[in-house]
């Protein structure tokens, strides 16, 4: 190795401390720096950062700088470099104090912009050490073995995964991942988030985050997440883990098969059939419309049908059970961000009405899933078909009948939590991709006017089928690409089962992990224009994107052995919304209508809604193939003969003939002039 050159120079700090004589190796031939007193390397680098080792003789304990360039490794400007020679001559001394200046006032003024972070060390171990000395050969002895000790520890400190301390008020005003996504640019794709007493892991790296949820995923359980969801799901398919999660997907996900899919297909075009029918009356009376709102109960409408066969019809009515279900919803997502767990303090659930109320609608959802399945087993008690792995009934092809069909040897109990899981998992999460693909169209006229192009040439007026979806491509990338920017939820807890080592750290069991879908899917390392809404970034005839074509970098429905089971469900659900609506309406930002912000939840939600305009399209008019008529006459020979009417080689006035040739010229002409809604 190259001997190193030694860069000297002294640093002033934002508090005021001077560090003279700070001295830092840098070694040519791994170009990493080091700590000519510790050894500690310190070139391990975050993703806006490359932290820089000083050593101060006046204060021996490092002290780490770390660099916010948008580099990794910034070319570090030497105080005075020397590179081996000697100090032989009073002119160096002069070139290298000028320059010496040079650059402390260029890293002053670096530091005065907040260019550095400064992390020093309290504890003055020079000193002791000094102390120490005077006291003989113990005294040396021991002074060695601190320094020692101290050396060790230096580059134990460098292995450390990167920590971010914060204060939750820092938190409170905004969704905690839009901070989480400032640190990841600062800290890079793993670091340590410490509030007070309690530290979560956050991950925002693909290759992490495909370690965590597929290549060592039964390691890792849901955690927070199970223990926020109990109250509602219970052993549900979400919160379960190890055997009975295992027992329950086995019996779930043969219900998803493509006959259910297509018999959904038929569902989705009915409910945003009626969805259309409320914005119709408030294009006609230029009303704005509150969009999250309508797009919560369209898929609650849709969820209701599918799952169990229950009709809702919440965008015509307000029914008790309507209402009970968004009072559980909106306590499942207030929990999913609470600071602390207080549904776990036992007075609480007696003296707090919020907590009464959700109980009381916990108790009237449970009650009525209990008597649509003791229905649904009639049914299936009554029928005589043989049950094969793609049935459907088509009375009620709902989950609930499947899994009842199928033998399914499971308690009452157990089927309530499954189809309370699904009624919660696939309610709010296409409701909010529906919100936020909505937001950005609004956004992004042009998409929107491609996206209704497409629609018009390929489904025309009628309901989509499932050859459409095949043919719906930009659409579909539509959705595709709203699911990046808006991916719901914006974050995947997990908790580790036993010790492990993610992206090079070491983890102990029972740690919480949070992978930070919003920063993997606006990072700058994986996007070009990350924060723009750009449908073409997906090859139109490519395959549909997800974990394995993105390698991790964008997961929409999550990855590995715990990846959402209903993914071609909800993304033909919003295709099905997006196609039938942008078809009829043009849908614009309301005029003077609060700002579109986000705020946390288990989804994405809007603080204030979403009020938008909604108007009637006037579509170009599909102009019919007319088939000219043909002429048939005999000649002088007895041969008969056929001619176009449009051919000039004939001529033969026939009445009726003319008759109906001026009565389709009428048609025509109002069908060219007509526009329709």
């Amino acid at each position: 190795m190259a001997p190193p050159t030694v860069l000297q120079g002294s640093v002033r700090a934002t508090t005021g401390s001077t560090f003279e004589s700070c001295n830092l190796s840098l070694f040519p031939s791994v170009n990493e720096p080091r700590c000519l007193r510790c050894g500690g390397n310190r070139s391990r680098n975050s993703f806006l950062g490359q932290q820089l080792a000083f050593k101060s003789r006046s204060n021996p304990p490092c002290v780490t700088l770390t660099f916010l360039s948008g580099h990794a490794r910034t070319p570090v400007a030497p105080f005075s470099s020397l590179n081996g020679r000697k100090r032989d001559g009073r002119g160096n001394d002069v070139v290298n104090k000028e320059t010496l200046q040079k650059y402390q006032s260029e890293l002053a003024t670096q530091i005065a912009l907040g260019k550095f972070t400064v992390e020093d060390s309290k504890l003055n171990l020079r000193k002791i050490r000094s102390f120490l000395v005077r006291f003989g050969s113990p005294g040396r002895a021991f002074a060695k073995y601190i320094a020692s000790a101290e050396r060790k520890w230096r580059i134990h400190r460098s292995s450390k995964m990167p920590q971010a301390r914060g204060d939750v008020r820092a938190v409170v005003g905004e969704p905690f991942f839009v901070p989480l996504y400032r640190l990841f640019l600062i800290y890079g794709g793993i670091f340590r988030l410490t509030f007070g007493p309690k530290s979560f892991v956050i991950v925002s790296d693909p290759m992490v985050a495909k370690h965590i949820l597929k290549d060592n995923s039964k390691s890792y359980s849901k955690g927070i997440l199970a223990e926020i969801l109990e109250f509602v799901m219970g052993k549900g398919l979400i919160p379960a883990d190890g055997e009975v999660w295992r027992i329950r997907r086995r019996a779930i996900v043969p219900a998803l098969h493509r006959k259910y899919v297509e018999a959904m297909l038929e569902l989705f075009g009915q409910a945003a059939e009626n969805l259309c029918k409320k914005l119709d009356s408030a294009a006609t009376n230029g009303e704005d419309v509150e969009m999250e709102s309508l797009f919560s109960r369209f898929t609650l409408d849709v969820i209701g049908k599918a799952v169990f066969n229950y009709e809702f019809d919440s965008l015509s009515n307000d029914t008790g059970i309507i209402e009970a279900v968004y009072d559980v919803l909106r306590e499942a997502e207030a929990r999913s961000t609470a600071l602390i767990p207080y549904w776990s303090i036992p007075i609480l659930k007696d003296l707090s009405p919020r907590q009464r109320k959700v109980s009381a609608s916990l108790k009237l959802i449970n009650d009525v899933l209990d008597d649509l399945i003791n229905i649904c087993k009639r049914m299936v008690e009554e029928e005589d078909v043989h049950f094969h792995e793609e049935y459907v009934n088509e009375r009620d092809p709902s989950i609930l009948h499947f899994l009842l069909a199928s033998g399914d040897d499971v308690s009452s109990k157990q089927l309530r939590d499954d189809l309370m899981t699904m009624l919660i998992a696939g309610h709010e999460t296409s409701a909010a991709v529906l919100t936020w693909t909505f937001y950005l169209l609004a956004q992004n006229p042009e998409v929107q006017l491609k996206l209704q192009r497409e629609v018009d040439s390929v489904l025309g007026d009628r309901l989509p089928t499932i050859q459409d979806m095949k043919n719906l491509k930009y659409t579909t990338r539509v959705i595709n690409e709203g699911l990046r920017l808006y991916p719901q939820p914006p974050v995947l807890i997990r908790r580790s089962l036993e010790d492990d080592v993610l992206g090079g750290y070491p983890i102990k069991k029972d740690e919480d992990i949070f992978i930070s879908l919003w920063n993997l899917h606006r990072s700058p390392h994986h996007w070009v224009d990350a924060d723009k809404f750009k449908p073409e970034r997906w090859p139109i005839d490519g395959p549909n994107p997800n974990e394995t074509t993105e390698n991790f970098s964008y997961l929409p429905f999550g990855g590995g052995p715990r990846k959402c089971i209903g993914d071609m469900f909800a993304t033909f659900e919003t295709v099905t919304a997006a196609a039938m609506l942008t078809r009829r309406f043009k849908f614009e930002l309301a005029v003077g209508a609060p700002p579109v912000e986000m705020t946390t939840g288990a989804t994405i939600h809007t603080t204030e809604g979403l009020k938008m305009t909604v108007t009637h399209r006037t579509r170009r008019p599909v102009i019919p193939v007319i088939e000219v008529p043909t002429l048939t006459t005999i000649d002088e020979s007895g041969a008969i003969k056929s001619y176009k009417a449009t051919d000039a080689s004939v001529s033969v006035f026939n009445p009726q003939t003319e008759d109906k040739k001026q009565n389709q010229q009428k048609n025509n002409k109002n069908e060219v002039s007509s526009t329709y809604t």
